[in-house]
């Protein structure tokens, strides 16, 4: 099993190309669902979570074609089933999205529940809640969703959720673009990835307003045509590396982000020292003394993201000062802490909250990733730890992050894979 191991202590110096964004990606690969013409998309990382939803969708009839290293053609002339099984459902959540794409385009669907998740419950109850205002008949049996539209197709509905969901909101806006009639989203997810999908969604022939706000307004239309789309640049991977400067000291420059996506990560990142120079796709990020801790708590967007709260950690374990973090989104998004003890970090848990008190140093030892953020939370400590780090599990890393080690090797950082 591949591993990272890290010699850390270096400073940072040079430029980092940030890739796509992997959470608008998935929901945006299932729109070619919703068009018999082809969809070519640009900037697209890839990413295993990609790979399995492209899987997913060639079970479904799709035909895909890298064009370029982060080209990707799409075309569903026909769709061949209406069924996404269980062995490529069960590996990855974001597969649930071509539930409402199918209900839409051929009016019946079969898809596995996703399961578990490491990091906590994410029920699926609130996409079948908000498909069922939409007059979807759905049923779940034998670990299934076994949906059909009816005689007349998905229809316009008014939904609301119990609570902001980001996949819920993606699920609702792929659904009602060809439902007869307006549909009304309240309680809607403001993410950028939401507003992402929405313009793709546009840019193919959708009626859509109000995305970036709590409300938003789809008219369904016949049809959607092909189109030719760049997708928005990770704004996680753009503040994972941020915190990394941070930790270690140094200057980068990244390249290919946007800054406007990532303004409560670029605010606590400032008020813990790093110097910013905010360009309309660049940031340029100097930090010359150890980082001041910061507080900060997760929620919904504009809010902190939960997607920052392992990165941001593992920077205030090195910081001047004790920093207070409440996680409010996942209840079980702390696994990290117990690696990062491992490094010497001083942390104290207390239910949703974490108190980290600053020490000068961390030191290199053996760790373990448990999901997706907090191998990146591992890295950073890593980078800045004396001696040596080895994080094993990285298989969790290389489902969120493009050729995470290059990129740090490129600009400083002793690293590399290892088995």
């Amino acid at each position: 099993m591949a591993k990272l191991r890290i010699i850390g202590g270096q400073p940072l110096h040079g430029e980092v190309m940030i890739s796509g964004a992997k959470n608008a990606a998935l929901p945006i690969l299932c729109t070619t669902l919703l068009t018999a013409e082809p969809v070519i998309l640009r900037n697209i990382p890839r990413l295993k979570d990609v790979e399995t939803m492209i899987a997913v969708l060639q079970q479904l009839g799709v035909v895909a074609e890298w064009l370029a290293e982060d080209v990707l053609k799409l075309q569903t002339l026909e769709v061949t089933s209406h069924e996404a099984p269980y062995e490529l459902v069960s590996t990855m959540r974001a597969s649930i999205l071509v539930l409402g794409p199918l209900l839409a385009r051929i009016g019946r669907a079969k898809v596995s529940l996703p399961g578990g998740c490491a990091i906590g419950s994410r029920p699926v109850d609130q996409h079948l809640k908000g498909l069922k205002e939409l007059g979807a008949q759905l049923a779940v049996e034998h670990g299934y969703v076994y949906g059909e539209a009816g005689a007349t197709g998905l229809v316009g509905g008014s939904i609301r959720t119990d609570m902001v969901t980001v996949g819920g909101t993606e699920q609702f806006l792929m659904s009602a673009v060809l439902a007869k009639g307006t549909t009304i989203l309240e309680n809607a997810a403001r993410e950028p990835e939401v507003v992402d999908l929405a313009n793709i969604l546009i840019a193919m022939g959708a009626k859509i307003s109000g995305h970036g706000t709590d409300r938003i307004v789809i008219e369904g239309v016949e049809q959607l045509h092909g189109t030719d789309y760049a997708i928005i640049s990770d704004r996680i991977e753009a503040g994972t590396f941020l915190c990394a400067v941070a930790a270690t000291g140094g200057e980068l420059l990244l390249r290919n982000v946007n800054p406007d996506t990532m303004g409560a990560t670029l605010d606590k990142l400032s008020e813990a020292g790093l110097a910013l120079e905010i360009g309309a796709d660049t940031i340029h990020a100097t930090m010359k003394q150890r980082p001041k801790a910061v507080s900060f708590r997760t929620a919904e967007h504009p809010g902190f993201p939960t997607d920052m709260q392992a990165q941001m950690m593992a920077m205030n374990c090195v910081a001047e000062g004790t920093a207070v973090i409440v996680e409010n989104i996942f209840e079980n998004r702390f696994m990290h802490v117990s690696e990062l003890l491992r490094l010497n970090a001083d942390i104290l848990l207390d239910g949703p909250t974490a108190v980290v008190n600053g020490v000068e140093h961390l030191s290199g030892a053996m760790v373990m990733a448990t999901d997706l953020r907090a191998s990146a939370s591992l890295v950073i400590a890593g980078l800045v730890a004396e001696g040596e780090t080895i994080v094993d599990r990285i298989y969790h890393l290389d489902r969120g992050y493009v050729n995470m080690e290059q990129k740090l090797s490129a600009v400083g950082a002793t690293i590399q894979r290892i088995d």
